[in-house]
């Protein structure tokens, strides 16, 4: 697969907490040259993205992020307010200790409600693949497709686990026709996310591909 339509997939991500404003300029400015399909960016600097990018390109954020146990209204505020400072994609975690005690209910209802949210914009829902076990994470393929979003995703990355092809076999064969999958945290190179977009992966997330592409001799 060639680099350039691998890097189509990419939500070109940068969210270290060292992230400065000059990081995220040149994030979307990258974004831009190679043709990502977004950039995600933590929440304070939504507005920022959003104004350099001026719709060229669609603007990320993550909600609950990374751990995922806020409560459900401070998520649905940080969603609120990151639509209104400009997001056009939202990336949810769920609340992991709720799979642990098996209050499925209670994690589709937050998922529902943060969709309620976003309205048309994209959500995406993080469930940290590297903390379930295989039933859970299908009890999640279930939750979220019942729920409405748009993309069941693998990792945040601050935990252990990462992107893994039996994880998103388990995903295809479980999520309802509507939602996609994105495959995010550990990948090493171009080939690894081609590799996955040839498995049905619609988005890849990471911080590394465009540095791996300008190894490769893409400019």
């Amino acid at each position: 697969m060639d680099v350039r339509e691998v890097l189509k997939h990419l939500d070109h991500t940068e969210l270290l907490q060292t992230a400065t404003h000059d990081d995220i300029v040149k994030l979307c400015d990258d974004a831009l040259h190679y043709g990502t399909a977004s950039v995600c960016v933590p929440p304070s600097y939504v507005k920022l993205a959003s104004a350099r990018l001026a719709g060229r390109l669609p603007v990320c954020t993550v909600i609950g992020f990374p751990h995922g146990y806020n409560t459900t209204g401070c998520k649905i505020f940080e969603a609120k307010e990151a639509l209104e400072n400009g997001a056009d994609e939202l990336d949810m975690v769920i609340n992991i200790g709720w799979v642990k005690d098996g209050l499925y209910a209670q994690v589709e209802d937050e998922i529902r409600a943060l969709k309620a949210v976003a309205g048309d914009h994209v959500l995406k829902v993080i469930i940290e693949t590297g903390l379930l076990t295989d039933e859970e994470k299908i009890r999640m393929c279930e939750v979220i497709t019942r729920a409405g979003a748009d993309y069941i995703k693998t990792c945040t990355g601050y935990a252990v686990g990462k992107a893994e092809p039996h994880d998103i076999a388990l995903f295809k064969q479980h999520i309802g026709p509507h939602v996609k999958i994105k495959a995010s945290s550990g990948m090493t190179s171009i080939q690894q996310g081609a590799d996955f977009v040839a498995m049905g992966c619609d988005r890849l997330g990471s911080r590394l591909f465009i540095r791996f592409a300008r190894e490769l001799g893409v400019e």
